[in-house]
């Protein structure tokens, strides 16, 4: 698990010299590291009907409900290395 959690981390700092992501790919990185670090989505969407940004990165975090933090750690790392 330390092994993984280095590798995450270093994946996030490897992620930020990323410059040509469009916004599929962002939305992924978003929703893989909020599952990673604070597990299953249990907020409340917002409430703003505009709030489209808000609302693409609530749904994509929601959708990987039940995946574990590990998983998203090593999918995090899989996406990061694949872009």
């Amino acid at each position: 698990m330390e092994d993984l959690l280095k590798q995450f981390e270093q994946a996030t700092v490897n992620v930020k010299s990323k410059v040509s992501l469009d916004n599929d790919q962002l939305l992924k990185l978003y929703s893989l590291y909020k599952q990673a670090t604070a597990g299953n989505n249990d907020s409340d969407p917002p409430s703003n009907p505009f709030d489209f940004i808000g609302k693409a990165k609530h749904e994509a975090w929601s959708s990987l409900s039940g995946m574990t933090k590990e998983s998203a750690m090593k999918s995090y790392i899989d996406f990061v290395a694949s872009i």
